[in-house]
């Protein structure tokens, strides 16, 4: 019998949850996708708009240094170089940034991967065709583990790829991949490297610690729990003096990252109170502590959902992965449910109408999966309820399909 981890609590000694403001009318088993943001840090973006409302003119010319200050302390929880992080509104703005800045490489080809993230991925694509080249994907089976990952990638390079795009965790699959031995190899050929990090800062403790890549992008708005629109592109080496900010601005003549503090008029006051977010949990439990809970709760709620099924009659499994990652698993879904992107998406759309749940369902190489994610406001109940309540619609659901 699968033993259900303590939840977690507020110091003083109120559920987790009651320090969030998600609705309580749903069950939200999908920290992943967009995160969950503490009322502390709410508050605190309230409180800088109306601040940027009640006198705009005073406000934007202060805000360069206001976003520098959030800078260095976004640095410093990522245990990177603050000369080397700027502030962008998600991670595929930068990527984005970096497929707009890089030299145009005439026949030049890109290798990605089939666990990458789409929006990245057709970045990737556009830019190929600038370059007059083609995007190669690297088939990386889902058990794979580093060594069979890192081939996988590696057998698509030779001396036409001029960029390689690798996701530190993938989306759609909830696994690691070899960025670091990747970036060895990579600079030693003289490839640019880009790695999407958007799930690493908050799931993994120095996502950017023995990586050396030319440009590492990640959200805060998912395990960091900041709010919307924040991100950081990290840049190392020569291509960090070609990084621009999409929009141009007074900052423009400035040196990176100075010239991102300058965005013309966009709303700042995510960046501007994530660091609020991140101390939030640091102050509460601490980041260790909180990655632990979220790794046992994840990992909880894949049995109970994959013993649920089974119970069915529709057997399904939680998905053991070459490289897991802490905080997410995936439960195959039984039957056709979920094979493509859209079906999968269909049915994130249908979870909480019919199910109460807000819940991924993603797919990869023709199967559907459900990936749980877990953050500290989740509970052990959270997970038995979906078994209990839910589960048992899903199968009806993969039955009418093979009916």
């Amino acid at each position: 019998m699968t033993t259900a981890p303590r939840p977690l609590t507020l110091s003083d000694g109120r559920p987790a949850q009651a320090g969030w403001t998600l609705d309580p009318g749903l069950r939200h088993l999908n920290h992943g996708s967009f995160g969950a943001v503490p009322g502390v840090a709410q508050d605190r973006q309230s409180a800088l708009r109306a601040e940027m409302e009640r006198a705009p003119v005073v406000w934007f010319p202060t805000l360069p240094a206001r976003l520098a200050a959030a800078r260095a302390e976004i640095a410093d929880w990522l245990r990177t170089d603050p000369k080397d992080l700027a502030l962008v509104p998600n991670a595929s703005a930068g990527a984005s940034t970096v497929y707009a800045a890089l030299a145009d490489r005439p026949g030049g080809d890109i290798v990605v991967t089939d666990h990458g993230y789409g929006a990245v991925t057709m970045g990737a694509d556009r830019l190929a065709r600038r370059w007059g080249g083609r995007v190669r994907t690297a088939r990386v089976p889902l058990a794979a583990d580093a060594d069979q990952a890192y081939d996988a990638v590696l057998a698509e390079v030779d001396d036409r790829v001029a960029l390689i795009v690798l996701d530190q965790i993938t989306s759609a699959t909830a696994r690691l991949m070899p960025v670091e031995r990747v970036a060895a190899e990579a600079a030693r050929r003289g490839i640019t490297l880009l790695v999407d990090g958007a799930h690493a800062p908050g799931l993994l403790a120095a996502p950017l610690a023995g990586l050396d890549c030319d440009a590492w992008v990640g959200n805060l708005h998912k395990w960091g729990c900041a709010p919307r629109g924040s991100a950081v592109l990290v840049a190392r080496g020569p291509l960090r003096d070609d990084l621009h900010p999409l929009i141009d601005s007074w900052g423009a003549t400035a040196p990176f990252p100075d010239r991102f503090d300058h965005q013309g008029t966009l709303d700042a006051t995510g960046a501007l109170a994530a660091p609020t977010a991140l101390r939030f949990v640091e102050d509460t439990w601490g980041w260790d502590t909180a990655r632990r809970a979220m790794d046992e709760l994840a990992e909880y709620g894949a049995r109970v959902v994959a013993d649920a099924f089974a119970r069915t009659g529709t057997p399904s499994e939680p998905v053991d992965v070459g490289m897991p990652v802490p905080g997410m698993r995936l439960v195959r879904l039984p039957g056709g449910l979920g094979a493509s992107r859209i079906s999968a998406d269909a049915l994130r759309d249908r979870a909480p109408a019919e199910l109460g749940v807000e819940a991924a369902f993603t797919s990869f190489e023709g199967l559907g999966y459900l990936r749980l994610s877990a953050h500290v406001y989740n509970t052990p109940e959270d997970y038995e309820h979906f078994a209990e309540t839910c589960v048992p619609v899903v199968a009806r659901w993969a039955g009418e399909m093979s009916g």
